[in-house]
């Protein structure tokens, strides 16, 4: 019998790794239960994420490299996705989020812009699909303050290093001018939920 400090506890041996293996079976069950639950709601952890549910079909047109500026009041958001380090195919479609709500997907070396009102908004990038095995971070999210008037950029970087496995998407802030740069070179995207 197990005793602790003179405290007779009622385990043998045997019964005591029965009582274990069945709490821990519980605890995982309870686990994998909570889990199930929360993916189904369809709701992404990050709050500038969209439900999984929706997807986007995306065009790219290299021959047209679209600038805006911003209207009275308002504020415009590029977003720029540089694939220029994912080292297979295809290339991810990229869901972007703002506050809760999916707002277009950009492919391959892609950007796409729109406007915001002023104010502190929430930001997601999230591959719309399987991208491979081991890919665990297959969102990413930012928060930024809009002022009007101005012009914003963020890189979705996807990455995929083959040699070491390394597959990740990073949401971040641009510098306006290497904002330009990229959109300049790279496809103007426009996306429609499907």
């Amino acid at each position: 019998m197990l005793a602790v400090k003179g405290l007779n506890l009622g385990f043998e041996g045997s019964t005591m790794k029965t009582t274990l293996a069945t709490l821990f079976f519980s605890f995982f069950l309870l686990a994998a239960t909570a889990f199930a639950q929360n993916a189904s709601t369809g709701t992404a952890v990050a709050s500038g994420c969209g439900t999984v549910d929706i997807k986007f079909d995306v065009k790219t047109d290299r021959s047209r490299h679209h600038a805006a500026q911003p209207e009275p009041g308002k504020a415009v958001i590029y977003f720029v996705e540089d694939d220029t380090q994912f080292q297979s195919r295809p290339l991810p479609v990229t869901r972007i989020g703002l506050d809760g709500t999916w707002v277009g997907a950009n492919h391959g070396n892609s950007y796409f812009y729109l406007t915001v009102d002023p104010g502190e908004h929430h930001l997601c990038a999230n591959w719309q699909s399987f991208v491979g095995v081991g890919a665990h971070h297959q969102s990413a999210a930012a928060h930024f303050t809009a002022e009007a008037g101005r012009s914003y950029y963020f890189t979705v970087k996807n990455t995929w290093l083959r040699e070491v496995m390394i597959m990740k998407i990073a949401l971040e802030p641009l510098d306006s001018d290497e904002g330009q740069l990229l959109a300049s070179r790279f496809a103007f995207s426009s996306s429609r939920a499907k």
